[in-house]
C-alpha cells in the first residue's frame, strides 16, 4: 500500500549552530504541525525513504518557521537537509470543522461565478496573514489572485471540485 504524504514545509537553510532549521511553511496549520513532539518525516532529493524525525521545538522568526528535532543538536546534523521536504502522512490530518479545508483540497478545484462562467483552476494558495489569497491560472491571461474572504467566495464543494465566487467589481477585470 503507497501512504498518501502531504507537504507541510520546506527546510530552506540552517540557523545557528545548535541543529536549528529555517522552514518556508506550507501548512494551514503550522502551531499545530510544528508542535513540540510531533512526527514529521524529511524527504530528501534524491531518496524516497523518508526520515522520522520528531520536533523539539518550534518559534517563528521574520517570515521563517524555525525548527529544531530530538537528537539532531548541531548544524552538522542538520545541514545534509537543506533543500529538504517536510511532509506528514496521510493519518496524520486531523478532521476539520465544517468550513474548514486543507489547502491540498482547494488545490486543482475549478472556480466559477456565479452566474456559471468559468475562470480557471486553483493552483496555489499564499498566505499573506489576513486572509489566504487563492491563485488561479486562467485559461486566457495572467493568473487571477482572488482573496478568500467570505463577500468572494460563496461556495466550496470538495466533491465536485469546485469553487463558486460571486466576484467583487473589478475583480476579473484582466
Amino acid at each position: 500500500m503507497t501512504e498518501k504524504w502531504f507537504n507541510v514545509g520546506k527546510i530552506v537553510n540552517t540557523h545557528g549552530i545548535r541543529g536549528e532549521v529555517r522552514v518556508i511553511s506550507k501548512t494551514d496549520f503550522a502551531d499545530e504541525r510544528y508542535e513540540p513532539g510531533n512526527i514529521l518525516y524529511i524527504f530528501k532529493d534524491d531518496d524516497n525513504q523518508p526520515i522520522e524525525v520528531k520536533v523539539e521545538s518550534h518559534r517563528v522568526h521574520k517570515n521563517f518557521d524555525l525548527l529544531t528535532f530530538e537528537g539532531l543538536n548541531s548544524i552538522q546534523d542538520v545541514e545534509q537537509f537543506k533543500g529538504s521536504l517536510l511532509k506528514v502522512s496521510e493519518e496524520q490530518l486531523s478532521e476539520l470543522d465544517d468550513g474548514e479545508y486543507y489547502f491540498h483540497e482547494i488545490i486543482g478545484c475549478k472556480m466559477i461565478t456565479d452566474q456559471g462562467e468559468e475562470i480557471g483552476t486553483i493552483r496555489e494558495i499564499l498566505s499573506t496573514g489576513a486572509n489566504d489569497v487563492w491563485v488561479v491560472k486562467r485559461r486566457v491571461g495572467k493568473d487571477l489572485l482572488v482573496p478568500y474572504i467570505d463577500e468572494i467566495v460563496k461556495e466550496i464543494s470538495i466533491e465536485n471540485k469546485q469553487v463558486i465566487i460571486s466576484p467583487m467589481e473589478g475583480l476579473l477585470d484582466l
